[in-house]
């Protein structure tokens, strides 16, 4: 937890301002580590769909420039929109599969019914936002600690595939030099920590993601293809593929896919609230959640997809300790550049992935740890806590350990299946109210704790 929840001004650091460098620089960071997030399924479903390399493009350009949309909306908001927390959107891997089952060799037809499906789900989230967002009465610590520990080692498995290359088909995945240079990173990372101080040590990971590509170079893992064939500028023409089209299968789909993305974006909001000392209550968790289904409805316009939390740019919250939502916003305004200036993208993906492989393993192991540290505010002593802990985590590790663990289960119920995160959450939801509400008497002899008591851990004995 933060040491030092007010600034100079006796403002909260979550409403900051940094010098401009400053807030360059550390919007550049978020940029850096979600980068390869925000483009990976645009690349994944173009060529499913029957996009050419040059339309796919186009896709992963439209797929910044909305992100950074998103991630405005929810860090300045307006009216009742946004978290105004340090908090990033981007596109939603939870919709890859659903989208490339949807528009599977349609061509421009299939991302018109993907777009026309995302544009309906998001405007029902944003009808569901005030009332889903009362959930956050059944997220005590024992849950909250247990989905943000299954969040930091969900996204461990993501940073080991970047540091073995990425791409399981290509050749040299796995190799020597991948591993090697995702291990130099991580020592580089941790070393400029320690060695640091100040500003600097707060931008290590951007810092180690320069080092460690700069050493790429001559050993040969660094792709300059991306910068010759990108054009200087390119807005993403709205409806480039065509007018949305409705089919009521794939809306059906994506609307599951956005209850999976408001389950994992109201976990992210508790952790982040908890990590930058501002706890997230219901209207802040509302706020999120409208700009989150907002941003989705309005990213298929200019042809991007699904948009949610990225839970990777909370670890890097939680280890930089810089909690500036400006700086994150500063982050979205970089990302809107870079959907608008191709060139410019291109240069963030000169970072091979070993390089961003190794930094992640910090990135997703801080949110682990955040996790653990809450859970040892959440009495695990008392009750069946520790039984709720061990059968949410384990129900929630089965798609990270056993990834075709529910092969043989209907492809609606994998959408939230192969989810570790959706699972465990809703396991420790249950079992919360199993063990700690149902059924329990009220204790007479107790005496009615006051709202500051309620919300302070039990002390460890």
């Amino acid at each position: 937890m933060p040491d030092d929840p007010q600034v100079a001004d006796g403002g909260h650091p979550v409403d900051e301002t940094l010098p401009p460098l400053k807030m360059f620089t550390s919007g550049l960071q978020h940029v850096a580590a979600m980068y390869a997030g925000v483009v990976a399924p645009p690349m994944i479903v173009g060529p499913a769909v029957g996009l050419t390399p040059k339309e796919t493009a186009f896709l992963m350009g439209a797929s910044l420039f909305t992100a950074g949309i998103a991630t405005l909306l929810q860090t300045l908001g307006f009216w009742r929109i946004g978290a105004r927390l340090p908090f990033v959107n981007g596109v939603s891997f939870a919709g890859v599969t659903p989208m490339i089952a949807i528009g599977k060799d349609r061509g421009h037809d299939g991302i018109a019914v993907i777009f026309g499906a995302i544009i309906v789900a998001g405007l029902l989230g944003f009808v569901l936002a005030p009332y889903f967002c009362k959930l956050v009465r059944f997220f005590p610590p024992v849950v909250t600690g247990t989905v943000i520990t299954l969040i930091g080692v969900s996204l461990l498995p993501v940073a080991f595939n970047w540091s073995q290359g990425g791409n399981a088909m290509a050749d040299g995945y796995g190799s020597t030099t991948n591993i090697s240079m995702a291990a130099l990173t991580l020592v580089i990372v941790l070393a400029l920590r320690k060695l640091l101080r100040g500003f600097l040590q707060q931008i290590a990971i951007l810092l180690g993601l320069v080092a460690g590509t700069l050493i790429a170079i001559p050993v040969g893992i660094t792709d300059f293809g991306a910068i010759k064939d990108a054009d200087l500028i390119g807005f993403p023409t709205p409806f480039h593929f065509g007018a949305p089209q409705f089919e009521i299968a794939a809306i059906i789909s994506m609307c599951i896919v956005m209850l999976v993305c408001m389950t994992e974006s109201t976990a992210d909001m508790l952790a982040l609230g908890k990590i930058v000392g501002r706890p997230a209550d219901e209207r802040t968790i509302e706020g999120g959640l409208r700009a989150d289904t907002l941003g989705s409805a309005v990213s298929p316009l200019f042809n991007g997809f699904m948009c949610s939390a990225f839970a990777q740019n909370i670890g890097l919250v939680a280890m930089t300790k810089v909690r500036s939502r400006f700086v994150v916003a500063a982050g979205g305004g970089i990302l809107v550049v870079l959907g608008l200036v191709p060139v410019g993208a291109s240069v963030i993906a000169l970072v091979p992935l070993p390089v961003l492989g190794g930094a992640g393993i910090v990135l997703f192991g801080s949110v682990a740890a955040s996790g653990i540290q809450t859970l040892a505010g959440a009495a695990l002593e008392k009750g069946e806590n520790a039984l709720i802990v061990a059968a949410a985590l384990g129900i929630g590790l089965i798609p990270i350990a056993a990834p075709e663990f529910y092969h043989a289960f209907p492809k609606d119920l994998l959408v939230v299946l192969d989810s570790g995160i959706s699972t465990g959450c809703v396991v420790a939801i249950v079992l919360n109210l199993a063990f700690n509400h149902l059924g329990r008497k009220p204790e007479p002899v107790a005496e009615e704790p006051t709202s500051t008591e309620a919300a302070a851990p039990v002390p460890a004995h």
